[in-house]
């Protein structure tokens, strides 16, 4: 597909490691059923949210571009959003949470292109586009909280991830596709649930990635803010969900105030959920957030975050106190008695990088075999040899075709001629030898000459260490990318029949004209689409607002009455759906 950036700048601005997973929105691939149920749901979150969500929800509404009448087009949700500082794309369900949070950091919101089924009209686990604009792109309008979120995305991009991290959102994907398919076996769903439960049991100790999902899950998708007994929605997976908005709000959902502790607290998103947590204020979130920061790997850096870079497994950035930036997957690393590293090594390719560039011949091609080298001061020298002045580079006997002898301390020892070097804002940032010998204090070969050019990173101390590569673009990944796609139906001749009644009776309602056709859809509803309920709702809608044909009114109304008697999965819809009709949403809403 061709990269449109619907003339947003934000969207303009991303960079192409996350361009790969927009797709387009196919407005067009959009039913008049589809249309029907995001006009149920808005207007059923309008009527019920207005009273129980964070007040920004509602004017937000507009401010997203969004509007009760019809599945929003990313154009205009990024005409709107772009007077906030925001913009939008569409993906393909769930994506990598390392890129979902990414996307956050560049103030993009992520929204799966495709919508809920209308029997999953409540709630669903799959990321839909009611979800993703109605639930987050209303409340992005409170300047407090999308700085929250953008916040919350940048921290998230340098989290470490493991192995079953990426298992258990392979398996919640699969669930939630299957869940969306309008004919999937119960068996296959099963099998699906399972291995979800069982990715959740085995996620071993939770990364930090798993632990600020937490975060996100009991803030972005499901928080409350206010006092404990007075609390209002702003989490989008309540604000998208019209059975849990109002469920959520009941005693026996306990609600617990949101601190540093919630990360404690695993979800699962296929139930609803049986605790919340109250924030008081935006900042504090944002307050906790920094709590759960510094204990990251990125903060704490040192031996601490080489560890976690090792039992993370995947591409990985290492930064040294010169600023040089060595990307790929860490396998080992030493320590001396004060816990301060002392070598370093990746296997695989490798790159450098400086302030997120890769440094010009440094790339994964050239370090295809991987990289080592010591971090620390050398002996006998104060002044680390990152910021050696020329003098004591020649005293060194770093100078071209010269040998130098370096020992540090940490007793590694090189012997090497020197080559070269990279410097740059006045620090010294690697150092290129030939003819080179590398070894520990044991005398354990680290390097031969036999290898080729010795490219040894300089700097005192390791400063940070965060997951995924310094040059994205360059490196080429973001991490695993799943292979599995989303479903998508092809209708049959019954299925566009019924498109085609949802259509006539939307037509009705937006030119004022043509009621008596009504009577024909119904007649046709009765006689080949028994098992609906929406469309006959909305025919209602209209015969009580024109107040026209009492007759036929009654008669549909006797038929919802006994399908929500009958049949118990329908018994809220059909009341909230006659509740609406005499209580009609705000029109100023409705295009």
């Amino acid at each position: 597909m061709s990269f449109t950036d619907f003339n947003n700048p934000q969207v303009a601005a991303l960079p192409a490691h996350l361009k790969q997973f927009i797709v387009d929105q196919h407005y067009e691939h959009y039913t008049p059923v589809d249309h029907a149920v995001w006009r149920y749901v808005m207007r059923q979150n309008y009527s019920y949210l207005k009273d129980v969500a964070y007040y920004p929800y509602i004017p937000g509404l507009q401010k997203a571009g969004l509007t009760i009448e019809k599945i929003p087009s990313l154009q205009e949700m990024n005409d709107a959003l772009g007077k906030i500082g925001w913009g939008a794309v569409t993906v393909d369900g769930f994506i990598p949470p390392q890129a979902f949070m990414e996307y956050q950091a560049y103030r993009v919101l992520v929204i799966a292109a495709d919508i809920r089924q209308l029997k999953h009209i409540e709630y669903t686990p799959a990321p839909d586009i009611i979800h993703e604009s109605a639930g987050h792109a209303p409340i992005i309008a409170d300047k407090d909280y999308h700085e929250y979120l953008s916040y919350f995305g940048s921290i998230g991009a340098k989290a470490m991830f493991s192995a079953q991290d990426f298992e258990l959102y392979e398996a919640i994907r699969t669930l939630s596709i299957l869940k969306e398919m309008p004919d999937a076996a119960e068996s296959d769903i099963k099998k699906a649930e399972d291995r979800v439960e069982y990715c959740q049991a085995n996620l071993g100790e939770p990364s930090e990635m798993a632990l600020l999902s937490r975060l996100h899950w009991w803030t972005v998708e499901y928080g409350l803010i206010g006092t404990l007994d007075e609390a209002k929605i702003y989490g989008a997976g309540l604000l998208s969900s019209i059975g849990e908005s109002s469920s959520c709000m009941k005693a026996d959902v306990k609600k617990i105030a949101y601190t540093i502790d919630a990360v404690n607290y695993p979800y699962d998103i296929t139930k609803p959920q049986p605790h919340l947590f109250v924030t008081p204020t935006f900042q504090n979130l944002i307050d906790v957030l920094e709590t759960f920061a510094n204990g990251m790997a990125f903060r704490r850096a040192g031996a601490y975050g080489l560890q976690k870079a090792i039992d993370c497994r995947n591409t990985c950035t290492i930064v040294y106190s010169s600023g040089l930036q060595v990307s790929g997957t860490v396998t080992e690393f030493k320590q001396d008695k004060a816990n301060e590293p002392t070598f370093i090594k990746l296997n695989g390719a490798a790159a450098l990088a400086y302030q997120n560039k890769q440094l010009k011949g440094h790339g994964k091609n050239y370090h295809h075999d991987g990289f080592s080298s010591p971090i620390g001061k050398l002996k006998e020298y104060e002044t680390p040899l990152e910021d050696f002045a020329e003098s004591q580079l020649i005293t060194a006997g770093l100078m071209p075709g010269k040998t130098a002898y370096l020992n540090f301390e940490s007793a590694i020892a090189l012997e090497g001629k020197f080559k070269s070097l990279v410097k740059n804002d006045g620090k010294i940032q690697l150092i290129t030898f030939t003819d080179c010998t590398v070894k520990d204090k044991d005398g354990n070969l680290l390097f031969d000459p036999s290898w080729g050019d010795y490219d040894m990173a300089v700097g005192e101390k390791i400063t940070s260490v965060y997951c995924g590569a310094a040059d994205k673009e360059a490196f080429e990944d973001i991490g695993p990318r799943s292979t599995t796609a989303t479903f998508h139906a092809e209708y049959d001749g019954r299925t566009r029949e019924l498109h085609r009644l949802y259509q006539q009776v939307r037509n009705c309602r937006h030119n004022g004209t043509a009621y008596y056709f009504l009577g024909n859809v119904w007649e046709v509803l009765q006689r080949n689409h028994h098992d609906d309920w929406l469309c006959a709702m909305e025919i209602l809608e209209i015969l009580h607002h024109e107040d026209i044909e009492p007759e036929l009114a009654a008669e549909i109304a006797a038929f919802l009455k006994n399908k929500a008697g009958k049949e118990p999965e329908y018994k809220k819809l059909i009341e909230d759906g006659f509740y609406l009709i005499k209580h009609p949403v705000e029109q100023k809403l409705v295009v």
